[in-house]
């Protein structure tokens, strides 16, 4: 038994130091100009743009209406956070243990059993890369987090993340999906409203803020109490 669990550990050790190595590599050869682009100029078509209308056969019109920071609710921006990534004024764009704790569960279980990604990242991966769990691709989208927190400021990394994020088939932007939704604008949606929308990112394809889900009902009393408590 005791072999069996030193056997792990070294295991471990080899993987993590291999995933290392990689990294290391990676962040050399992937070039920053682009994400440098980023401070003045709005992407245009994501990565999980394209990755949506490949999966349609090419049919999927994308609905997208870009809106400066500073014309989205602030009750919008609050529900996201929360929901989202609670801490992203405050990292530098990688919550480094929740990293160590998901790559040491995924070892251990021999797949992705658990994420790790706060909004840099989601952003990261929604602007270069695609929804593949590959471990490569979970480098690359910590090489480019890293790059975007260099040359971005937090506010340029919300904005542009508020703007792109998924909310349904073909809806990306926080925009488009007041309007779709709700038949106003971003900068006028109420604490609640903004509190349902935003609980449906992690599954945007499967649920609608309009539904009546217990599921929807349970993550929209989360992010309202964690709204409350901040003082939101």
């Amino acid at each position: 038994m005791k072999s069996n669990i030193f056997e792990l550990k070294k295991i471990k050790k080899i993987l993590l130091f291999t995933i290392l190595l990689i990294f290391v590599f990676e962040y050399f050869s992937i070039p920053s100009y682009s994400i440098q682009l980023l401070k003045k100029k709005n992407p245009e078509k994501t990565a999980l743009m394209l990755q949506r209308i490949k999966e349609r056969g090419g049919n999927l019109k994308i609905i997208q209406q870009w809106v400066p920071l500073s014309r989205i609710s602030p009750h919008l921006i609050h529900a996201i956070i929360v929901a989202e990534d609670g801490t992203f004024y405050e990292h530098g764009g990688i919550d480094w243990y929740e990293v160590q704790e998901s790559i040491e569960k995924n070892i251990e279980e021999l797949r992705a059993a658990r994420g790790a990604s706060t909004i840099t990242q989601q952003l990261a991966k929604n602007l270069y890369l695609y929804t593949s769990k590959n471990p490569l691709r979970k480098i690359k989208e910590l090489i480019i987090t890293l790059r975007m927190e260099r040359y971005l400021t937090k506010n340029r990394i919300l904005e542009i993340y508020l703007n792109v994020i998924e909310f349904g088939n073909g809806i990306f932007g926080v925009e488009s999906a007041a309007r779709r939704y709700f038949g106003k604008s971003s900068n006028e949606l109420d604490r609640y409203e903004s509190a349902r929308l935003a609980a449906i990112i992690p599954s945007p394809l499967r649920h609608s803020p309009l539904e009546n889900s217990r599921w929807l009902k349970y993550r929209t009393n989360i992010i309202l109490n964690r709204m409350e408590a901040r003082g939101w």
